[in-house]
């Protein structure tokens, strides 16, 4: 299968005849367009990955905080705030 593929993909009258296709498809007038937005979605992933990777290195000690936290702290709070979530419910039903 990915010997085939390369075998088309490597072919040059292939590649001419899709780039062909899309000309026919898209027209003279929309290329540019299309290859400006691909152009810019490109460019918005690069920032949203770079954005990741530098919340990830400035945000370590976060890591460790939630480690040094308690397990059975962690049970306490959320059966703390799923009483008070049944509690709410209970007074919007009865008012």
């Amino acid at each position: 299968m990915d010997v085939v593929l390369l075998e088309i993909l490597g072919n040059p009258t292939i590649i001419v005849l899709v780039i062909a296709v899309i000309f026919l498809l898209f027209g003279g007038s929309k290329l540019p367009q299309l290859a400006k937005a691909l152009g810019q979605s490109k460019k918005a992933f690069k920032e949203g990955m770079d954005e990741s990777e530098r919340d990830e290195r400035l945000k370590p000690d976060a890591r460790a905080k939630l480690d040094a936290v308690d397990d059975e702290a962690l049970f306490e709070e959320a059966r703390r705030r799923a009483q008070q979530k049944r509690a709410e419910e209970s007074r919007k039903i009865e008012g």
